[in-house]
Formats: structure tokens, C-alpha cells, sequence
């Protein structure tokens, strides 16, 4: 597919290791990078309101696409003008696919070439969810950055298993990237491979090629310990375009942002 052009603005970039400076122009304005995403699960970050957000820096949030599509519903939001006019936050917000939430919640979740079948965590109701259906419900919700639909294994995960779930997020991707009509959006490719850096070089050239406006580093935190994790993120980054974002999903602490810095810029 055609080469979408780059939000992101690399300014500096350290000669002693990964850490990079740059920004990220969204439709709700510019974020500094590196930065870190405050998460508003359910379109609040709990404990703490919008002012407050502002006060202590932030500036881009996360949305869960799952949660938000079970409860209150995406249609709902967008009656309300969007996700930024719901919650009262006028910066940049991120939502993930939901990919990560199918995979904690495996016990209530069906895998299929169209998507993912499963239950809600609430009331049991079934539900459904394509790789169409997850960017109709984040261009529903209006956010800045959507995420492909992915699948996420456990660690530890057999090769085999790994590449049947990996070339399954890549033909997923393929329709997420199909199914993107609203171009003020934009929508990242999530690299996998478990913890394979040949699968996690192939997959990150697979995605390019189909071209997104950034790239997530997806399938950490599964059950892996904290060297690992850190070794797999550094083995992807040479396979990521330096003109594009980068985003470390699943990790959070102080220790891992810093490390997280080190070896790749958090979005």
C-alpha cells in the first residue's frame, strides 16, 4: 500500500543509545515526545479530573477501545460529540483495539480468521469484534491515534503458535488499514512476534509495507520477566522506521519508562 506520510518530527536523538526527541502533530494539537500516556480506561483516569491532568503535564491519554465499546457504547459517545467532548479533555487521546483485553480475557474469548467472539466481563452478553468493527467503533469514538486490531499470545508461546498468531495480526492489520476512511486519525500498525527477533524483524517489514502513520511494539508484558521484555524491545527498534513514532505498549513503571526511553521512544 502507498507510504502514509509521518505525523511525527524527530528533533534530537542521542549518540549513546536509543533515546530520541521529537513531536507528534495530532488534530487536537502537538505532544512532545517521549511522553508518557495517563490511562482513562473508561474515558476517566481514575481519581484524577481533567484539570488536573493538565496541571501535572499530560499531554495525550489513553481510551480502552473495549471497555468503551461494552460500556457506555461508542455510538452513544459519538451522539455526545466524540470521546474528547465526553470526558471533557480537549488534548490529544490514544485508543488501543481492544487486542489486549481479548487476550486477558482468553476464558470468555474465540479466536477467528474474521475476528474475535467473546463475552462481556459485565453480563455475559455476546459480542463481536472484526478488525473493521475495531476502527468503526475508534472513528466512532474520535480519537487521535487508533490501534489495528492485533492478537496477543502468552509467554512462553511455541514458535509455531507464535507465527499462526503473528501473521494472523498481519492480516488483520491489512483490514484495519482498509477500513481507515477518516485520515484526521491516525492509525498505528502493532508489531508481534513474541519473543522471536527474526518473527519481530519480519513482522515490523510486513507492517511498513502496508504502511502506517506509526508503530506500536505490542506482545510485552505477557508473563515475561523484565530483561526479557527490555532485550525483545531493543531487538525490534533497528526494524522500525526512524521518521515515524514509536510506541511501547503494556509497560509503565518508573523503571520501565526509563529503559523504555533508553532503547525506544514511548509514542
Amino acid at each position: 500500500m502507498e507510504k502514509k506520510k509521518s505525523p511525527f518530527t524527530l528533533h534530537n536523538k542521542s549518540t549513546q543509545c536509543q533515546a530520541r526527541r521529537g513531536e507528534v502533530a495530532t488534530k487536537h494539537g502537538v505532544f512532545q515526545t517521549p511522553v508518557f500516556m495517563p490511562v482513562g480506561t473508561q474515558g476517566t483516569v481514575k481519581a484524577v479530573t481533567p484539570e488536573n491532568l493538565k496541571d501535572l503535564g499530560a499531554q495525550i491519554i489513553l481510551g480502552n477501545t473495549y471497555h468503551l465499546f461494552i460500556r457506555p457504547g461508542h455510538k452513544l459517545i459519538e451522539k455526545f460529540g466524540g470521546l474528547h467532548k465526553f470526558m471533557n479533555w480537549d488534548g490529544s487521546i490514544l485508543t488501543d483495539s481492544g487486542g489486549f483485553q481479548i487476550f486477558s480475557l482468553k476464558e470468555l474469548t474465540k479466536i477467528t480468521e474474521e475476528g474475535a467472539a467473546f463475552r462481556s466481563h459485565i453480563d455475559g452478553a455476546k459480542l463481536f469484534l472484526s478488525p473493521e468493527g475495531a476502527i468503526d467503533v475508534q472513528q466512532s469514538l474520535g480519537s487521535d491515534i487508533m490501534m489495528a486490531l492485533d492478537t496477543c499470545i502468552p509467554y512462553p508461546s511455541t514458535r509455531e503458535e507464535t507465527i499462526k498468531s503473528t501473521n494472523l495480526t498481519t492480516r488483520w492489520a491489512k483490514r484495519c488499514r482498509e477500513a481507515h476512511t477518516k485520515r484526521d486519525q491516525h492509525l498505528f500498525g502493532i508489531v508481534q512476534g513474541g519473543m522471536h527477533y527474526d518473527l519481530r524483524a519480519e513482522h515490523a517489514a510486513s507492517l511498513i509495507d502496508i504502511g502506517f502513520d506509526g508503530y506500536a511494539i505490542g506482545g510485552l508484558s505477557v508473563g515475561e520477566d523484565n530483561q526479557v521484555m527490555y532485550d525483545t524491545t531493543e531487538a525490534t527498534i533497528p526494524h522500525l522506521p526512524e521518521d515515524y513514532a514509536r510506541y511501547l505498549m503494556g509497560v509503565g513503571t518508573p523503571e520501565d519508562l526509563i529503559e523504555g526511553v533508553w532503547v525506544v521512544l514511548i509514542v
